[in-house]
């Protein structure tokens, strides 16, 4: 008998995305997106998701089955996000997963939408080292772990975003420079033609005596809103592309600096980062530059599957199977605001902290 195949389902925000794998290898990966239909309002609108999600859930899933070449009866597992993410977005996710395991009589099994990203790795670059850094940089989160095995033992959190999540900062940012949603690309696009060193924004939580693992991006925004204020004020014509490039700089910096002190901190040689904001040019390239003079080495997935997506929690979903943890019960319900301590959700396990 062949290994398991695992049709991952994931409909956290305002993607509909459905992943299938098999022993950590791709088979399909399909994402509809309703971004452009929540562009408009300048975020995403949860009764527009929610309803996006509805019309694309079953093309999504019949155009991954037909990507890799199978039918339902093949499948021998079902993996869906239930948590975090909006709420009614999370139930169409999960009401189409239950009715798929049960179509196919085959197992389901929760996922945290985080540890899916971590998990995104793992299709690119094999197993995951044990021990590793990751970093996880989106529109709604800015966390770094300490991973071991993924989906055996519990994921200890060294430190996250205290308000703005550093994509947040970027939408916002991206509005008050008038750049269009989504922010991140379009600070990307904007600062490829301005000079990063234009504006010395300031690089929160990082003197001496802050945590050194948390995050805070609210006040860089407020400080990029003053500096574009003063400039209307005094009638002058706002440089976008130095705003853009300098707020850039000063994200990237704080993510990379924080995540090789991590590193240092916990004698850890691989730094993982995961999630949109893991798609920036800068934060990329100033994470390769800082990794090679550390030594360590840095692995970022595919840009298509930094962004959410159904692959990654196929990822998550075949690492379950193949650890024999339990599938989740029939019961099993969504939890929107899920802190990430294991990989599955509900939790199916509590395994013994090892001393960090």
């Amino acid at each position: 008998m062949g290994a398991p195949v695992v049709l991952g389902i994931e409909s956290s925000c305002d993607e509909t995305g459905a992943g299938i794998v098999r022993d950590g290898k791709l088979l399909a990966h399909v994402v509809a997106s309703s971004m452009d239909e929540h562009a408009r309002f300048g975020g995403v609108v949860p009764e527009i998701a929610a309803r996006a999600h509805l019309h694309s859930f079953n093309p999504v899933v019949r155009q991954a089955l037909d990507q890799a070449g199978m039918r339902l009866s093949q499948i021998d597992a079902v993996a869906v996000t239930t948590g975090p993410g909006l709420s009614g977005a999370l139930q169409v996710g999960l009401s189409g997963a239950k009715t798929l395991a049960y179509a196919a009589g085959v197992p389901l099994y929760g996922v945290h939408h985080l540890a899916g990203h971590v998990a995104a790795d793992t299709l690119e670059h094999g197993p995951l080292p044990e021990p590793c850094v990751v970093l996880i940089v989106s529109g709604g989160h800015t966390s770094l772990l300490l991973v071991r095995d993924l989906v055996r033992e519990p994921i200890l959190h060294l430190g996250d975003t205290l308000d703005d999540a550093a994509g947040e900062c970027f939408d916002k940012v991206a509005r008050i420079l008038g750049l269009p949603y989504p922010g991140g690309p379009a600070i990307d696009r904007a600062a490829r033609e301005g000079d990063r060193r234009a504006v010395a924004f300031p690089r929160p939580l990082t003197r001496p005596g802050d945590d050194p693992y948390a995050f805070s991006f609210s006040g860089l925004k407020t400080a990029a809103a003053r500096w574009v204020e003063g400039h209307r004020l005094r009638g002058e014509e706002v440089p976008v592309a130095d705003g853009a490039a300098a707020l850039q700089e000063a994200v990237a910096d704080v993510l990379t600096r924080k995540a090789l002190a991590a590193c240092r901190a916990y004698d850890v040689r691989t730094l993982i980062v995961v999630g949109g904001v893991a798609a920036n040019s800068r934060v990329r390239a100033l994470a390769e530059k800082r990794c090679a003079s550390a030594g360590i080495e840095l692995r970022v997935p595919p840009m298509t599957l930094c962004t959410d997506n159904g692959a990654m929690i196929a990822a998550v979903g075949d690492l379950l199977v193949r650890s024999g943890a339990e599938p989740a019960p029939l019961d099993v319900s969504i939890d929107p605001s899920a802190p990430l301590e294991y990989a599955a959700l509900p939790p199916l396990a509590r395994p013994v902290v090892r001393a960090a």
